[in-house]
């Protein structure tokens, strides 16, 4: 089996609210990506919804516009191109909503991945809005076992060990985080103190663009397993790199 595996890193500029306008980004950067050869394709924190999307999440038909999105990309994910990872506000059984990264992939969503720990100070306000997901385990994809998780998770051990435990074979986290300065060390620094803990490639996606107040700055990167900076896209623009 081929051990390795060819990932797109798509950071890009989603609208809060406007899922058609970011289901057309989602799929032109998975058209870059597949012409240059890339197997899955990540994007960045509720890729779908936007991020923050604050009380609009509450509205039961922008929650029915995030699902149906997400199920028309799984579906063309059929197509024998490169599978998918995007974020999405997503229900809960029982009642509820998570902050769900969602593996796409053979025209179907593979995995469901609720993020565990929700932000609640600064500019977040995610405990209001959301429900906590389980620490996850990491899902299989074309026979690698990714370990997915989202922004905040990143940020203590708990959620690294868990994906270490249940045999994950790189980090991939999805983030929406606001610039502000020294964010990006800061970022850099918590990544490889998890990549440390792990042994762990990481890959680590980021937005930009504005909504309301926030300036989300990109600058996304991926560690190797021995912590060194193996690439970065650039700040403040969108951008696709396959690595």
């Amino acid at each position: 089996m081929n051990n390795t595996i060819k990932i797109a890193i798509a950071q890009i500029n989603p609208k809060v609210g406007d899922t058609p306008a970011n289901m057309a980004l989602i799929r032109q950067a998975r058209a870059d990506a597949r012409a240059d050869g890339a197997e899955l394709v990540v994007f960045g924190e509720l890729v779908i919804s936007g991020y923050p999307p604050e009380d609009l999440v509450l509205k039961p038909s922008f929650q029915a516009a995030c699902r149906d999105a997400a199920q028309e990309l799984a579906l063309e994910t059929n197509d024998g191109g490169p599978g998918m990872i995007i974020s999405t506000p997503w229900p809960r059984d029982g009642g509820g909503l998570y902050n769900a990264a969602l593996l796409l992939d053979g025209g179907e969503i593979k995995a469901v991945i609720a993020k565990h720990n929700l932000p609640n100070y600064g500019v977040f306000d995610e405990m209001r809005i959301f429900d906590a997901g389980p620490c996850p385990k990491p899902v299989d994809f074309r026979g690698h076992k990714l370990g997915i998780m989202t922004c905040e998770d990143m940020w203590d051990s708990e959620v690294t060990k868990s994906l270490k435990d249940g045999g994950a074979e790189v980090l991939v986290v999805l983030n929406a985080s606001p610039y502000e300065m020294e964010k990006s060390s800061d970022r850099i620094k918590i990544a490889k103190a998890r990549v440390g803990e792990s042994g762990l490639a990481l890959v680590y996606v980021n937005q930009v663009g504005g909504q309301d107040e926030l300036v989300f700055d990109g600058l996304s990167f991926v560690l190797s397993g021995s912590g060194d900076l193996k690439t970065r896209l650039r700040g403040f623009v969108s951008d696709i790199k396959t690595i």
